[in-house]
């Protein structure tokens, strides 16, 4: 593949991979924070007494698993820490799945707002945090990470610009997609997440999921999928990888078999970006112009 301004990270193996497994537990964290809402948001409680109890260890295992990928790992002491991190997630899956016995089938008396952003903050708010000790790790910051200061007038105009000319294209593979599994026989449903969007009607519900999908999401994501995993895999000495792997898990991670095509589209036309240009900026733009286009058109279709 061709390269372009895009100059050579220095992200590891290792401590990419470290990365995402911290990620990782903190959606897991996520999900018990969920559960516990849940939890009390019903009546009668089950068991309250063990469900806490339930609660804090499985974040306490989570806990302990996040300061084991927070240390060093030398190779000395690469499989006791590995023993020790499997023992504390494997610890915190047993007792999640013993608070979700407890908590039983309440997930319709949560409010989806408050679920939207529980997912938002453990994954991508998470991720923030996190990649502040990676940069750190690494002895630079976001500025020259992730280029930020490479033309950002530029990265920004050409984002939009990008945004303007993207947008119908992944508009229109996604109607084909959906088309195309319709004649299969397959009836495809929406992502959770628009479900969400599209089941909330107050406006100061609505500001608060706008910022999480038109900021905090596309920031993270592409700081994550396009600013580290690409890099650090084409640094590996595979750019074709880099290029369809990171393109393919994007669009897989919004599980919805409708928006895979287009979002994989996507992700391949943000990747070309950022090696164009060498700034985040522009991928993070188009990523945003994207979303803030589909959060828009949501709303202003369900008041037809």
């Amino acid at each position: 593949m061709r390269t372009g301004r895009l100059p050579e990270k220095p992200w590891t193996v290792e401590a990419v991979a470290r990365l995402l497994a911290a990620i990782i537990v903190c959606i897991l964290m996520g999900a018990v924070i969920a559960a516990v809402i849940t939890y009390f948001g019903v009546s009668p409680h089950k068991y309250p007494a063990l469900f806490v109890a339930g609660v804090v260890g499985a974040l306490g295992c989570f806990g302990g698993a996040l300061c084991v990928l927070a240390r060093p790992w030398p190779f000395e002491k690469f499989l006791r820490n590995l023993l020790i991190l499997l023992v504390c997630v494997y610890g915190g899956f047993l007792l999640m799945f013993a608070i979700g016995r407890l908590s039983g089938n309440h997930t319709e008396s949560q409010n989806s707002t408050v679920r939207a952003l529980i997912a938002v903050l453990s994954f991508q708010g998470a991720a923030l945090i996190l990649v502040q000790f990676f940069l750190r790790r690494h002895h630079t910051n976001w500025t020259e990470g992730f280029g930020f200061n490479v033309n950002p007038q530029h990265a920004v105009l050409l984002g939009l610009g990008a945004g303007v000319v993207v947008l119908p294209t992944v508009l229109g593979l996604q109607s084909v997609s959906v088309h195309v599994l319709e004649g299969l026989t397959f009836h495809p449903q929406e992502q959770e997440a628009v479900e969400i969007l599209r089941a909330t009607s107050s406006w100061p519900d609505r500001f608060v999921l706008g910022i999480a999908t038109i900021i905090i999401a596309p920031v993270a994501e592409e700081i994550i999928f396009r600013g580290i995993l690409y890099p650090a895999i084409k640094r590996a000495g595979y750019p074709r990888i880099a290029l369809w792997g990171t393109a393919l898990l994007f669009g897989l991670i919004h599980l919805n078999v409708a928006t895979f095509v287009p979002l994989t589209f996507l992700a391949v036309v943000l990747v070309l970006l950022y090696e164009h240009t060498g700034n985040l900026l522009t991928c993070i733009t188009v990523h945003s112009f994207f979303n803030a286009a589909n959060f828009v058109a949501l709303y202003l279709y369900d008041q037809k």
